[in-house]
């Protein structure tokens, strides 16, 4: 791979060979190297990325890696790998060769992201496991020896378990009383509330979706803003995708509402608003009914709570909630052994009464 003057641009180019996706060879050319050197030097690091080299950077390798995990990941868990490897992990490491990048390296840069003081333990272990995963990618792929990451030793911990904050129904009805001026915002959290689908769930709905006739509604698709665009994507895991039977009054509910929309097509958004929105209106009637604030993913937890105290199974919540597996649903540990607790005293109740 030869470098060349460029008289014209008066900057350095380097002319060299790679394969095609049917692994044909072809000629490709790098310009606007300022100086010979840098050409050169793009060069060598380009022969040691072919030649799958440890000699090469650390940032080589994670081009690498990321071009591996965006075919393998959703959209909205690669970008939190690029956000986590270009912004908290490459600035550290990025002219290190790979080879040379020791536990000791490690250690230094966890000491350095844990006294920044910016970080929650949960995240600086999200950060640790992302630079162990690139170390591991270069040991199956590129015969690295050794993974420092993992000799280094873990950073952070794991997300402390938060106190479930929800809302009982008639906590949810004083809100929906409240926001009952803005029809989009009724309709849509009343969907939340009364059948516990994820908020990208809501928002790529389409009348399509709906069976009114058998009181039904399909989840097939998610939607997420990724990078300033709208994206419909499927759902978010495999036993996400469901059919979930509606009460008679929210299955009329939605048919009003679809009605009332200007011609609507069966393809189109009924919910076309942002999460944005959506939290705003969250915090207007809280306000405006005086009942506390929880996040919005948190109307799920307050449906999964509800269906539990109606005494119905982890595995029926859990088909209806699209949950992968029941032990998810087991998470609700708390409110079981509440419901478990009112058996108890129901069977006491029943065995104390006089015959």
């Amino acid at each position: 791979m030869p470098v060349y003057y460029d008289s014209k641009r008066k900057n350095w180019y380097v002319v060299y060979r790679i394969k095609d996706t049917t692994g044909k060879e072809k000629q490709s050319t790098k310009r606007g190297f300022p100086k010979k050197r840098d050409a050169t030097a793009w060069e060598n690091e380009f022969n040691l990325k072919r030649d799958t080299n440890m000699d090469m950077s650390f940032k080589s390798l994670c081009e690498i890696y990321l071009d591996y995990a965006a075919s393998r990941n959703k959209p909205t868990t690669y970008i939190t790998k690029e956000n986590i490897i270009n912004n908290k992990i490459l600035p550290y490491f990025k002219n290190k060769k790979v080879s040379e990048i020791t536990l000791n390296d490690v250690g230094a840069w966890q000491n350095e992201m844990i006294k920044s003081g910016m970080y929650a333990p949960s995240y600086l272990r999200q950060m640790h496991s992302q630079l162990s995963a690139i170390f591991n990618y270069a040991i199956k792929h590129y015969k690295l020896k050794k993974n420092p990451a993992k000799e280094a030793g873990t950073m952070g911990s794991k997300k402390a378990k938060k106190k479930m904050v929800i809302w009982t129904p008639e906590e949810y009805k004083k809100f929906s009383f409240a926001i009952m001026d803005n029809i989009i915002s009724f309709y849509a959290f009343e969907m939340l509330f009364w059948i516990g689908i994820r908020l990208g769930e809501l928002l790529a709905l389409t009348p399509a979706d709906f069976d009114f006739k058998n009181n039904t509604v399909t989840i097939d698709k998610n939607l997420q803003h990724i990078k300033g665009q709208d994206i419909i994507l499927p759902p978010k895991t495999e036993k996400s995708e469901r059919t979930i039977s509606l009460p008679q009054f929210l299955s009329e509910e939605i048919k009003e509402y679809i009605d009332s929309l200007y011609k609507t097509e069966d393809s189109e958004r009924i919910f076309n608003i942002s999460k944005s929105t959506l939290h705003r209106e969250m915090t207007r009637g809280s306000k405006a009914s005086g009942v506390k604030r929880i996040p919005i993913h948190n109307l799920r937890h307050s449906h999964i709570s509800l269906l539990i105290h109606m005494g119905y199974t982890a595995v029926d919540i859990g088909d209806r909630v699209g949950h992968e597996s029941p032990y998810i649903t087991f998470h609700y540990g708390h409110i079981f052994q509440a419901v478990k607790r009112e058996m108890a005293n129901d069977l006491d109740n029943l065995r104390n009464q006089e015959v």
